[in-house]
């Protein structure tokens, strides 16, 4: 960090890259525009095209640069095309938030192979696959940014999802690997583990569980701070990792869920 700049100096991303993964909806929506609004231009990795290409517009029109690219993050070939169209697009990356998940609320014993390879697949392989095509980019940048999106979960477990946990406990740990192996060359790899989060995929819990929507989101809120979290709430410790704010902060796992771990 330079002495003497700024606070709105170190939070700029003008003229940075950032790819999200999961961009579409939710989490990495808010991440998108956050980013977008301190001068970033922002990738749209998601396997939702329609999803996609209206945040894509959404983003241009009220905040700056912004393209869709498809990719489903479980496929090496399709993550591999869609860095390279981002690579085309906007001339190189310097971010990178490995945001795209699923979750299958169940039991060891209820989960089949299938449902086992999907949460595992997009919450940890993808972050893997996605990372292997970015990372050589950072390094000709010199330098960047990575931050792995985890769960309160991957520090602690959960009543039925046992995939998600396994996966997300992978994140976390993966991070730290990431954040050991990247440090010679001047990437920087964290961690945000959420709390519950008001988005689609939460209120999807509820379905999957067969439980009431509002008695589920009011249980999810008992917790210190006394709500369930925000997508923007994440997006802004995600913000403090990619900026010049954390230029001495890597292989952390910042916890953001309203006191709900404690």
């Amino acid at each position: 960090m330079t002495i003497g700049m700024r606070i709105s100096e170190l939070l700029s991303l003008s003229g940075k890259v950032a790819v999200i993964t999961g961009a579409a909806s939710g989490i990495g929506l808010a991440m998108a525009r956050t980013l977008a609004q301190v001068g970033a231009r922002i990738a749209l990795l998601d396997i939702d095209e329609k999803k996609g290409r209206e945040a894509e517009e959404e983003i241009r029109k009220t905040y700056g640069e912004a393209k869709f690219f498809r990719c489903d993050v479980r496929s090496d070939v399709e993550c591999g095309k869609a860095i390279e169209g981002v690579c085309r697009e906007f001339g190189g990356i310097d971010i990178l938030i490995n945001n795209a998940g699923v979750i299958r609320r169940k039991s060891i014993a209820q989960t089949n192979e299938e449902e086992w390879d999907l949460v595992v697949d997009v919450n940890l392989k993808g972050i893997y696959l996605v990372s292997r095509h970015v990372i050589p980019h950072l390094i000709r940048n010199g330098g960047g940014a990575i931050v792995n999106i985890g769960s309160g979960w991957g520090l602690h477990g959960g009543l039925n999802a046992a995939a998600y946990c396994a996966s997300k406990g992978g994140v976390v740990n993966l991070t730290r690997a990431m954040a050991i192996d990247c440090g010679k060359d001047n990437i920087r790899v964290n961690c945000v583990c959420p709390g519950d989060t008001e988005t689609a995929m939460l209120k999807g819990e509820a379905v999957q569980l067969g439980e009431d929507e509002k008695k589920f989101l009011s249980e999810a809120a008992c917790r210190p701070l006394n709500r369930i979290g925000q997508p923007e709430d994440i997006a802004n410790a995600v913000l403090y990792l990619v900026s010049g704010l954390s230029s001495w902060v890597t292989g952390s796992v910042i916890v953001v869920d309203g006191g709900g771990t404690a």
